[in-house]
């Protein structure tokens, strides 16, 4: 017999489970289907495992270069197994307080594949559960470059997250986050790292000083990447793997123990019914939806990288909620996607909120912008680290328009840029507000009395 539920929920990744625990603390009865593990890519193959690498590796870096404050440690080596160890008890620290919400919050977990087979039904492990609304959230998957296939010398960021080893040696194809993120990390762990990147920087989506300054900083690390560069052919032997790479009219070969695809995600939708549930997709695949998540078929809703939007473990959680709230009657505000934080964990690492220089400049704003080096500021200094800069975007006469960080710890500094972002503060607002010193963030305030003609340590 078919199982009623206020809300059926199929994946149970980060959009997913926040819908999930969104509906069950509006009073809802849930049901979350998911074929493997509650957390998704996010939890166990994407956003904490990587970071837990990060961190071993930044402690690695750490203890390597603790001679220039004096600190003795000799010689410093790494444990991999050990490092590895380390991602597993975080990750399975994080899953077991998030099975405790699911079971604390009364949902029903189906562990097993869904699929819709109406617009208010799934069936999933011999079940048939029916919803008075639906949230799809299925998530993605790594791309691959056409005519690649996942082997034991390429790989993508599922296969490099469960490396015995670090590579000796490493050609990483895509600059985004997860390429820097693993360019990073393993340069720290000793491995020769080339990155290629089709477009013109780093972090290509991002401001294009954010990217130049990246590809500085990799360069003093010994990494070295090649921007705007195109793959022409990749060819993995028994031992290595060769890649073919145009940049600038001129061809090279690069070769390396292992080729890591990170070209970007795309939405998984193969097997989940979304045709027999009359949900409709855009020509990448992408499932469409107006700015409540609401698909095209009645109380079906898609959120997280299902849909066009940033692929972003927070967006996912904040769609996830928009859903649950929408779909429980409460009135709800449409996301404002400009003034959502991203965040890279490489070393430095990068982080912006809202317009690049280069997309102000194109909606039409009289823009303008200062740009203030850590070099200046204290902390920075006792850390050891004063390369990058914040960099503040504005409307002339108007609010900021973007925030833009590449350094030490900028991604724990975004966060006062997404509020000046999200609430239209005007950089006089800011500057008048007084900056803890000495602090990292006395960049951001440094920045803003620039934009409002009061700098006091820069020119």
């Amino acid at each position: 017999m078919p199982e009623s539920f206020d809300l059926v929920v199929l994946g149970g990744g980060t959009g997913g489970y926040a819908a999930a625990l969104r509906a069950a603390q509006l009073g809802m009865s849930v049901a979350l289907v998911e074929r493997d593990l509650v957390g998704g890519t996010c939890l166990h193959r994407g956003c904490i495992p990587t970071k837990a690498l990060l961190h071993a590796a930044e402690v690695h870096d750490g203890a390597r270069d603790a001679g220039r404050f004096g600190v003795r440690t000799g010689e410093v080596t790494f444990d991999w197994a050990g490092v590895q160890k380390h991602k597993e008890r975080v990750v399975q620290k994080m899953h077991r307080g998030l099975e405790s919400l699911m079971k604390n919050r009364a949902i029903e977990v189906v562990r097993a594949p869904g699929e819709l087979r109406s617009p208010g039904t799934i069936a999933a492990g011999g079940r048939e559960l029916r919803g008075g609304k639906v949230v799809v959230a299925t998530g993605s998957r790594p791309k691959l470059l056409p005519g690649l296939a996942v082997g034991p010398r390429v790989i993508t960021s599922d296969e490099a997250l469960a490396l015995d080893r670090v590579p000796a040696s490493a050609i990483v194809i895509g600059a985004g986050s997860v390429g820097v993120e693993f360019a990073s990390l393993w340069a720290s762990f000793g491995s020769k790292v080339t990155v290629v990147e089709m477009l013109p920087t780093l972090v290509p989506l991002e401001d294009a000083d954010l990217g130049k300054e990246l590809q500085r900083a990799f360069s003093k690390r010994g990494i070295a990447s090649l921007a705007g560069a195109k793959v022409e052919e990749v060819h993995p032997g028994e031992t290595s793997v060769r890649a073919t790479v145009t940049t600038d009219g001129k061809t090279q070969t690069l070769e390396a123990e292992i080729l890591l695809c990170a070209v970007g995600r795309g939405p998984v939708t193969q097997g989940t019914g979304l045709e027999a549930a009359g949900v409709t997709t855009d020509a990448r695949g992408y499932v469409t939806v107006d700015e409540s998540c609401r698909t095209s078929a009645k109380d079906v809703y898609g959120v997280g990288d299902l849909i066009a939007t940033p692929q972003l473990a927070h967006v996912a959680f904040a769609e996830g909620m928009l859903a649950a709230e929408h779909a429980a009657g409460r009135p709800v505000r449409p996301i404002d996607y400009d003034a959502i934080p991203r965040c890279t964990y490489s070393t430095p690492e990068v982080a912006a909120v809202g317009l690049t220089e280069a997309q102000a400049r194109e909606r039409g704003h009289d823009v303008v912008a200062k740009t203030v080096g850590f070099a200046g500021i204290g902390k920075a200094a006792a850390l050891g680290e004063t390369g990058g800069f914040c960099k503040i975007v504005a409307a002339n006469d108007g609010p900021v328009l973007g925030v833009h960080l590449v350094g030490p710890r900028v991604t724990e500094l975004v966060a006062e840029g997404m509020l000046a972002v999200g609430w239209q503060a005007a950089p006089g607002e800011i500057a008048a507000l007084i900056h803890p010193h000495p602090t990292l963030s006395e960049a951001f305030g440094e920045t803003a009395l620039a934009l409002a003609g009061r700098a006091l340590h820069t020119m």
